[in-house]
């Protein structure tokens, strides 16, 4: 039995590009970027034109480009250096973030930081008029997803970011599901984002921060004065000549990712949905081209993703595993959805390595497994 793998918003297969840029580090001399004798400066050349090819990807300059561990270090690095270790001001977000923004939000909040959560309903994201509605004098960022890692649902990124834009505020867009799926718009509003490399065939441990010049950030590494001394440590640079392989693969091939990962999501859906017409998708709003939330009402969630797991069809739940069971998806409950219907959800979750020929496994065994349930 062939295996399929569709829990792409929980990691992605390196690519074969990726590996061979990383090998030829990994078997190179020693190279630390920051010793100044050949073996370093050929090392310091190297990671240079990783950073030029990487930031020229986002319209970025090269030293608004901070190469991190991934996205979680991202999203604090950007969220508490924003503050600089201050405990007043106002921060906007919603209770439908990541748990690295949620919970970093929530530590600000334990400390002082007012905190306005934007409520969420169906649609799926925050809407441009209630992030208006919630600024203050003393609002000091807004963090929000540039896409909804369980959901897909996108953010109206342009209207967000002139927004924050008019109003003089940083906007900190939390990309880390959105890269390798779809174009990121890069409006003037937006003062950073966070992404990481293993999201888009890259691998695990690398990641960056573009950070606009005009955002002051308190360093949340201290040491070396690597990264223009905002973020401290030798840098990774086999990771990151593997991420520089991977944003090259993205400006080459963009459009025929975005179009097949469309193409197989939508297949996806209108298959199941045509042999189940009670399946409803989570999230009315636009999502990411490669995300689908289905709920399938009557069938408890666990039970299904481990059958679907016994049948060679590896998904996701799309939350966190408590005690040995897995709790309905906060992001989910979070957007007004009964606790039934959250608990009877999976995500999918596809990316560019995936074919039409393993949707159609994945539907055939899908509908026998629900069919075997219901039964």
């Amino acid at each position: 039995m062939a295996r399929l793998y569709l829990d792409n918003n929980a990691t992605t297969a390196l690519d074969p590009r990726v590996f061979k840029a990383m090998i030829a580090e990994f078997s190179g001399p020693p190279a630390n970027p920051s010793s100044i004798h050949y073996f370093g400066q050929q090392a310091k050349s190297l990671l240079n034109t990783a950073r030029r090819s990487i930031a020229s990807f986002f319209g970025a300059k090269p030293e608004e480009l901070i190469f991190t561990s991934g996205g979680t270090e991202g999203i604090n690095m950007l969220i508490r250096g924003s503050f600089g270790g201050r405990s007043k001001g106002h921060l906007i977000t919603t209770s439908i973030e990541h748990a690295s923004v949620y919970k970093t939000v929530q530590s600000l909040e334990n400390s002082g930081v007012s905190v306005t959560y934007l409520p969420v309903d169906a649609w799926g994201a925050p809407l441009p008029e209630q992030l208006e509605a919630a600024i203050l004098p003393h609002t000091s960022a807004i963090v929000l997803s540039a896409a909804n890692g369980e959901t897909g649902v996108k953010l109206d990124i342009e209207k967000i970011a002139s927004i924050a834009h008019q109003r003089e505020i940083p906007l900190i867009l939390d990309a880390v599901a959105y890269i390798g799926k779809e174009p990121l718009p890069m409006p003037p509003g937006v003062s950073a984002i966070a992404f990481s490399g293993h999201k888009f065939h890259a691998p695990k441990g690398i990641g960056g921060v573009i950070a606009r010049s005009s955002l002051k950030l308190t360093p949340l590494l201290t040491g070396g004065g690597q990264e223009y001394q905002r973020r401290a440590g030798t840098e990774n640079l086999a990771g990151i000549l593997g991420l520089a392989e991977a944003i090259q693969i993205l400006k080459e091939k963009q459009t025929d990712i975005t179009h097949h990962l469309q193409d197989l999501r939508n297949h996806l859906e209108i298959s199941l949905i045509r042999e189940f017409p009670d399946i409803t998708i989570n999230g009315a709003g636009p999502r990411i081209a490669n995300t689908s939330n289905l709920a399938f009402p009557g069938i408890d969630g666990e039970t299904l993703l481990i059958h679907l797991d016994m049948a060679g069809v590896a998904v996701s739940h799309g939350s966190a595993c408590s005690s040995g069971a897995l709790e309905p998806s906060r992001v989910l409950l979070q957007m007004g959805m009964s606790r039934s219907i959250a608990r009877s959800s999976l995500r999918f979750s596809v990316s560019r390595m995936n074919t039409r020929e393993e949707i159609d496994a994945c539907i055939e065994r899908l509908t026998e497994v629900v069919r075997k349930i219901r039964k």
